[in-house]
């Protein structure tokens, strides 16, 4: 018999870690569905949709890259925060076979940092490594934060046409990513009442990537450093944060909370995350 299912998609796909989340919480639950994945390249994803919308058991699918900006023509809306960033990382299909595309990774990127944003500060920085689709959604995040947005990427004409399009009347700076790599003596003013980020919103550093090349001396004092990349979670940036005793952030935070909001709307039930998601990520970590 037929039951429910979601899935994620992208290439490459087999790394992800979204069919042991969403599984686990459907067991927690007892939904009778299941959460899959499936290997879609750019060249794929029309046809891929296609099917998809004709499923009547399909409740839609999370996407990864490279697919994140791809998908949007073959949607048919898109929910105002996926439009306002030009990224979706979740489709959902609703009975008619109508396909939404909405954005869970601006929400699951916040959610760690809500205590911290809960506070008021002088000033807000935040130094962001990388350009993609993951990179739109927290760059939006953090300018409606009040966060002024030091965006670096391989490409920093690329960087500084995505910051003039997402926060135009932001006071943001675009820099090349190569510039982070060699050590700073830059003298940080005295950083009371500021708070300051260094998000790696890139795949570098994820294993069978490059390495993320980014001296710490460039994050001002009592930095909170980010690392989206979920494999390793444990990536050498993270380590090298921890060894100069900074906070830091790990990517299966990010990755748990989006997935808690897709979760809902894919299977119309709150993610159960009691636990504080203890048992989730002992399963993460295997």
């Amino acid at each position: 018999m037929s039951r429910p299912y979601a899935e994620v998609i992208g290439d490459p796909i087999a790394q992800s870690k979204s069919p042991v989340i969403h599984n686990h919480w459907l067991a927690r639950l007892g939904i009778e569905a299941d959460y899959r994945r499936c290997l879609v390249g750019e060249a794929e994803l029309e046809d891929y949709l296609a099917r998809r919308r004709d499923d009547p058991d399909w409740c839609g699918c999370n996407v990864t890259m490279p697919l994140k900006q791809a998908v949007i023509p073959n949607l048919d809306r898109l929910e105002p925060l996926a439009e306002r960033i030009g990224a979706v990382n979740t489709i959902v299909r609703n009975a008619d076979g109508l396909l939404t595309g909405c954005n869970t990774d601006a929400t699951g990127f916040l959610e760690p940092l809500k205590s911290h944003l809960s506070a008021t500060h002088w000033y807000r920085m935040a130094r962001v490594l990388g350009t993609g689709g993951a990179a739109r959604a927290i760059v939006t995040a953090l300018a409606a934060e009040g966060f002024t947005i030091v965006l670096a990427g391989r490409d920093p004409a690329k960087a500084r046409a995505l910051l003039d399009e997402l926060d135009p009347s932001g006071k943001h700076h675009a820099a090349d990513l190569v510039q982070f790599a060699d050590a700073t003596n830059f003298a940080f003013d005295a950083r009371e009442g500021c708070l300051d980020l260094v998000v790696n919103a890139s795949p570098l550093g994820m294993a069978g990537q490059p390495p993320l090349a980014f001296d710490l001396s460039h994050a001002p004092p009592g930095s909170i450093v980010y690392d989206i990349v979920t494999h390793p979670a444990e990536t050498p940036l993270l380590q090298a944060a921890r060894e100069r005793g900074l906070p830091t952030i790990d990517g299966l935070q990010m990755l748990i909370g989006q997935a808690a909001a897709a979760f809902a709307l894919f299977f119309g039930q709150l993610a159960p995350r009691e636990d504080g998601d203890h048992d989730l990520r002992a399963l993460l970590s295997r």
